[in-house]
C-alpha cells in the first residue's frame, strides 16, 4: 500500500513510501491513517478488485455498532469468505498484494471475539492485519491481547490489536486516571502487538449526553476534550504510542470534488477563522484534523469514503516541517536556526516532535507548503 496514490498527477517533494502488514511496527503504526469502517456483512470483494474506494489503505469490518446482533453469524461467514477470497486472488496472480489495504476486524465482545477466532484459519490470518477492541478497559484488555498473541503464534503470522478507549471508566473523572494507568500497563505488556490507541469520541459524548455539531470540533465539547487530554497525557509521552482521532460524523463531499476554484490563500488560517472553504462538513473535518495534528494525533476513524483523502492528505508534511525535523535529528545538541531562518530549533526538547514528523513524512509524503493540500485533495488524475 501507499498513501495518496489516488492522485497520480500530484508532484511530491518526497513521495510516500510503501507499506504492508509486515512493515516494521515502529513505522507501520504511523501508516494506519484514515481507517474506513464498514459493516462486516458487506460484500467487499468486487470493490477491492476494482479499487472502488479511492485512497483506501486501512479498513475495519465491524461486528459491533454497524450490524444487528442477529446478523453476527452471517457477518462472520462473510468475513472469512472475504479473507479467503483475497488470499486466493493474490496466490492466483489476479490481485497485487500491494493493492490490499490493512484489514482489521472490530469485534463485538470477548465472546464474539472467541467465536470469530474459532472460524479463522491460516489463510485468513495471513491476510488479516489485526483486530479492533471496543470499550477496551482494565478488565477485558488482558483477555483481548492474550488471545491475539496465541492466535498469532498458532498461525505464525503477524497480528495487531487496536484498543478503543471509550468506556465510562475513562469518561468519568473520578475513575479516569486510575483506569488509564491500568490500561497502559496492559498495552505496555503487549506493546509489540499494539498498533494504535484509538479514541471513541462518540461514546465519550454519549456519556455526557452531548454531540458535536457540524460547526464544532470535538475539542469544543469540553467534557470530551477533557477525556482526550488525559488519554494523550498518558499514552503520548515520548511518542510511546500513536493515538488516532475520533470519527467525524458528517459528510457532504462528492467523490469527484475538485478544488481548482478555491483560492490558494492561507489554508489553515482560513479554516481556523471559519471562513467558508468547501462546505460545512468538509471544512469541519479539515478543521478537526488540524487540531488533531496540533495535539499529536495521527489518523482518524472514518465512516464515509470521501473522508479518506482529507484525513490522509492532511497527514502530509510541509517542506518547512520536514527540513526542521531533519535538522533536529541530524544535530547533536544545542539550538540552531531553522533553514528558513524563521524559527529556533532546540534539539533536545524538539526531538520527539521531529521523530513524529519524519515518520509522517515517510508515510504520507512531503509537500511544498500548506496550500498544496488543496491540490492533493483534488483527484486531478481522472
Amino acid at each position: 500500500m501507499q498513501h495518496q496514490r489516488y492522485n497520480k498527477n500530484f508532484k511530491f517533494v518526497k513521495e510516500p513510501v510503501s507499506f504492508n502488514k509486515y512493515t516494521d511496527r515502529e513505522f507501520l503504526q504511523y501508516c494506519v491513517g484514515a481507517v474506513l469502517y464498514m459493516p462486516a456483512t458487506r460484500d467487499f470483494r468486487e470493490d477491492l478488485l476494482t479499487e472502488h474506494v479511492p485512497g483506501l489503505t486501512s479498513m475495519v469490518m465491524c461486528f459491533e455498532d454497524a450490524i444487528d446482533e442477529k446478523d453476527i453469524p452471517e457477518a462472520e461467514k462473510n468475513v472469512v469468505q472475504f479473507l479467503h477470497f483475497v488470499d486466493e486472488k493474490i496466490e492466483g496472480g489476479e490481485l497485487d498484494p500491494d493493492r490490499v489495504p490493512l484489514i482489521f476486524l472490530r469485534v463485538r465482545s470477548i465472546e464474539q471475539y472467541d467465536e470469530i477466532l474459532s472460524k479463522l484459519d491460516k489463510k485468513a490470518v495471513k491476510i488479516l492485519t489485526g483486530f479492533v477492541f471496543p470499550k477496551f478497559n482494565s478488565n477485558n484488555g488482558e483477555a483481548y491481547f492474550s488471545r491475539l498473541v496465541a492466535t498469532a503464534e498458532k498461525y505464525e503470522y503477524v497480528l495487531y490489536g487496536m484498543p478503543i478507549l471509550e468506556g465510562r471508566e475513562i469518561a468519568y473523572k473520578e475513575s479516569r486516571i486510575d483506569e488509564l494507568i491500568k490500561v497502559k500497563a496492559i498495552t505496555d505488556k503487549y506493546k509489540d502487538y499494539v498498533l494504535n490507541i484509538r479514541l471513541g469520541g462518540t461514546d465519550f459524548s454519549s456519556a455526557f449526553g452531548v454531540r458535536r455539531g457540524i460547526d464544532y470540533t470535538i475539542y469544543d465539547v469540553m467534557p470530551v476534550r477533557d477525556c482526550i487530554l488525559d488519554v494523550l497525557n498518558v499514552f503520548e509521552r515520548e511518542n510511546s504510542y500513536v493515538v488516532s482521532g475520533p470519527v467525524w460524523e458528517y459528510f457532504l463531499a462528492n467523490k469527484s470534488m475538485k478544488f481548482d476554484s478555491i483560492p490558494e490563500d492561507k489554508f489553515q488560517y482560513t479554516l481556523l477563522t471559519r471562513t467558508p472553504l468547501v462546505n460545512s462538513a468538509v471544512d469541519g473535518l479539515l478543521r478537526e484534523v488540524i487540531l488533531d495534528k496540533a495535539n499529536g494525533i495521527i489518523g482518524k476513524t472514518c465512516i464515509h469514503p470521501t473522508h479518506i483523502r482529507f484525513v490522509n492528505g492532511m497527514q502530509a508534511v510541509t517542506l518547512d516541517e520536514y527540513n526542521d525535523a531533519c535538522q533536529i535529528l541530524n544535530t547533536s545538541g544545542g539550538v540552531v536556526k531553522s533553514q528558513k531562518a524563521n524559527k529556533m530549533n532546540e534539539v533536545k526538547p524538539h526531538t520527539s516532535w521531529a521523530k513524529k514528523i519524519y515518520a509522517r513524512a515517510q508515510a504520507y509524503g512531503v509537500i511544498e507548503n500548506e496550500n498544496q493540500y488543496l491540490q492533493l485533495f483534488s483527484d486531478s488524475s481522472k
